[in-house]
């Protein structure tokens, strides 16, 4: 019984378990750098920071190897979200090329955000009778593209159990990348950015 007891506790301490988690700020990034992309939004250029003498670069890299020799060092892989697929590169061009046709639309307040990060006609009354079909042709191919991207990107990471996931975090992404003047909702009504 005590072999048994025993055998028990090695089996039960060689388990391993791994958690596959969404990786939510590498999704954030993603999102980030897709949405930026698609709107034509370049990143600001930081002024690069003085450096540190010669002899200083010197001593702190004698200090780190010296370090390393008795503490080995250990780095967790940065959690990552692959962005480049075939599918992926189609659909963000397409979202980039209709882009200059929407943005007209967010400026004057005839579409906007919603929560779900899906876009929407605000109110199809303001919309010029002769742009109505237009601007919902638009906003449709915009959501059908939205809904396939996330999916995609899903796909091209191995789950495509993250679909939802990586919506809501573009949902928020879309509302945080808006520009000044773009409507959003929040809590069932329409704001302003």
């Amino acid at each position: 019984m005590r072999k048994i007891s025993v055998l028990s506790a090695l089996l039960l301490t060689a388990c391993v378990t791994i958690n596959i988690y969404f990786p939510a700020a590498a999704a954030e990034k993603a999102a980030d750098e897709i949405i930026k992309d698609i709107q034509g939004i370049t990143p600001q250029k930081t002024e690069p920071k003085a450096s540190l003498p010669d002899w200083q670069v010197s001593m702190y890299q004698l200090i780190d190897a010296a370090i390393n020799v008795v503490v080995s060092p250990v780095q967790a892989a940065e959690a990552d979200l692959n962005i480049d697929s075939a599918e992926i590169r189609r659909l963000r061009a397409t979202m980039e090329s209709r882009f200059p046709s929407l943005q007209p639309l967010y400026a004057a307040g005839f579409i906007g955000i919603q929560a779900d990060g899906l876009l929407a006609v605000r109110d199809a009354a303001s919309v010029p009778l002769k742009d109505r079909n237009q601007v919902n042709k638009l906003v449709a191919a915009e959501n059908a593209d939205r809904q396939s991207l996330y999916q995609a990107i899903a796909n091209a990471n191995g789950h495509p159990d993250w679909a939802a996931q990586i919506k809501s975090t573009f949902a928020a992404r879309w509302v945080s990348n808006a520009q000044s003047g773009w409507w959003y909702q929040s809590s069932g009504s329409w704001k302003q950015k």
